[in-house]
């Protein structure tokens, strides 16, 4: 499965919403499997989308027929859009589908690893973080996602921010001194979506 993160700063909230509603066409077109989004609850004004392929071949020919078509609704209301792809490589907790009407907020973190740690950081996802994140009350589902460059998205969904806070404060600081993440990584970042129903696809 293919991810597609799409992160912009939105300058014409209205048209933006109403431009958002346009997607609404994607359930017809082939290899389309969800998407889903909202506004960031640390940053004023920025907008995440995520979207999801059954694999790259759909997509591109998704982009090379019909994209443009359905993003001019949003010509002019968004400035700085940034647009990433991962490659599914496997799921936090089990059995991860593209559904976000159980979901409140989507923690999306976002990482570029040494070259040397890409392996250790991978086993440390799915030897420390998942077993963490699958236990802890309100998590739903998630996912690790890889791109070329060492670059990894994790995406995990919440019943509720309040859950996903608790969560946050209780564990990440010993989990991260665990799976000695400090070593593996050269950046991170990552932001707390708050999902708007109106953009789920």
């Amino acid at each position: 499965m293919l991810v597609k993160w799409m992160r912009c700063t939105v300058v014409d909230r209205r048209g933006f919403e109403r431009g958002q509603r346009k997607w609404a066409g994607l359930p017809g077109e082939p290899g389309f499997r969800g998407q889903g989004g909202g506004w960031s609850r640390l940053r004023p004004g920025v907008a995440h989308v995520f979207s999801f392929w059954e694999s790259r071949a759909f997509y591109d020919s998704f982009m090379a027929r019909s994209h443009d078509r359905l993003a001019a609704a949003q010509t002019g209301t968004y400035t700085d859009m940034q647009v990433r792809l991962f490659d599914h490589r496997f799921d936090v907790k089990t059995g991860f589908e593209p559904r976000f009407t159980d979901a409140d907020v989507v923690r999306v973190a976002h990482s570029r690893i040494r070259e040397d740690r890409v392996e250790h950081y991978a086993l440390m996802q799915e030897k420390v973080w998942n077993p963490a994140m699958a236990g802890s009350p309100g998590m739903l589902r998630g996912l690790f996602g890889e791109a070329p460059g060492n670059e990894f998205v994790v995406l995990s969904m919440w019943r509720s921010a309040a859950e996903h806070g608790k969560y946050r404060t209780e564990r990440v600081e010993r989990l991260a001194l665990r799976a000695q993440l400090a070593v593996d990584v050269v950046a991170l970042a990552g932001d707390v979506v708050d999902l708007d129903a109106a953009w789920t696809v």
